[in-house]
């Protein structure tokens, strides 16, 4: 299958509204290009980020995403075009110079060449994140997560994955309902059914994320466990779970507030993530506009992940 690799070069403030107007056009997730990101990799002297030379110290990330070269794809990328123009003159850049390219590729030319740099770590106190094509010797107390990411740019390792599952390791109880919003490759949802999680409904805005979050479930036999299926937000989540996990982009948690009193049990929690930094003031506005109170801000490398609850004893 042929594929329309969409980029656009923007600020770190802007990069949560531009993943939001990608999201609006249809693309599963966002690959996010953030040279002080990468540079804190290679600092840190962990996995095969090492050997990578240190990006340029800029302001500037680049943002990309994947759409299907079909006969929909011109209209996708006018309506992403009017989004950007829109959020240009809204911040009052010179939306002449918004640039943005688009090449063709085929699924093998990027589903495959990042598998180099994504190998077995431990990213929680239990929780191991181990590439399907790796061989793992794992030690006894170590939860292992299988996981072959495909198409829908979910690896775990990075700090709004990682966060969340550091988190699970905390809020996950024996038996209890979770609902993944926005479930991706599926790791999440995998997670929290092996740490003992009763029930797990994980769904995604798009077919083929749902579609690899099936694969990464059987791959760990959980399917006893944990179901998938596609929706916006959670709109096709039936009854209220005990945890909702919402590793997206902060605009989007903020329209999961006006659904949580149909979906969250009482003294249940949202974990929320995917936020930059410079959003954790507008969600933790609008969780306290719907009612809810912050528990936890977990921060690493310019992200965020936030526990939220109505304040009710579990």
């Amino acid at each position: 299958m042929k594929w329309a690799e969409v980029s656009i070069r923007t600020t770190h403030e802007e990069t949560d509204i531009v993943a939001e107007i990608f999201h609006d056009v249809g693309a599963s997730g966002v690959v996010i290009e953030d040279p002080e990101l990468l540079n804190s990799y290679i600092d840190s002297g962990l996995f095969d980020y090492s050997a990578l030379p240190k990006a340029e110290q800029t302001e500037i990330v680049t943002v990309k995403a994947y759409l299907p070269a079909d006969e929909e794809l011109d209209a996708k990328l006018r309506a992403f075009e009017q989004g950007v123009k829109e959020l240009a003159r809204r911040d009052g850049w010179d939306e002449k110079k918004v640039e943005i390219s688009c090449q063709t590729v085929q699924d093998e030319d990027w589903a495959d060449n990042w598998k180099a740099y994504f190998h077995t770590e431990k990213v929680g106190g239990l929780i191991v994140i181990q590439p399907s094509w790796e061989e793992y010797e794992a030690s006894p107390d170590d939860i292992v997560v299988k996981l072959d990411p495909g198409a829908a740019f979910g690896t775990g390792t990075h700090p709004t994955t990682a966060m969340c599952i550091r988190a699970l390791e905390s809020l996950v109880k024996g038996g209890m309902r979770v609902f993944d919003v926005g479930t991706g490759s599926g790791v999440l949802a995998v997670a929290a059914a092996k740490l003992g999680a009763g029930e797990v409904v994980a769904m995604d805005y798009d077919r083929t994320a749902a579609n690899v979050a099936a694969e990464n479930v059987r791959l760990n036999h959980v399917e006893d466990r944990v179901t998938t299926g596609v929706s916006d937000l959670l709109k096709q989540f039936a009854g209220k779970a005990d945890l909702i996990v919402a590793n997206i982009i902060a605009d989007i948690v903020i329209r999961l507030f006006a659904e949580l009193d149909a979906h969250l049990a009482p003294g249940g929690h949202l974990l929320a993530s995917g936020i930059i930094d410079e959003r954790v003031a507008d969600v933790t506005e609008a969780a306290m506009a719907h009612g809810f109170v912050i528990d936890q801000v977990m921060e690493e490398h310019g992200w965020a992940a936030m526990v939220i609850s109505r304040g009710e004893q579990a």
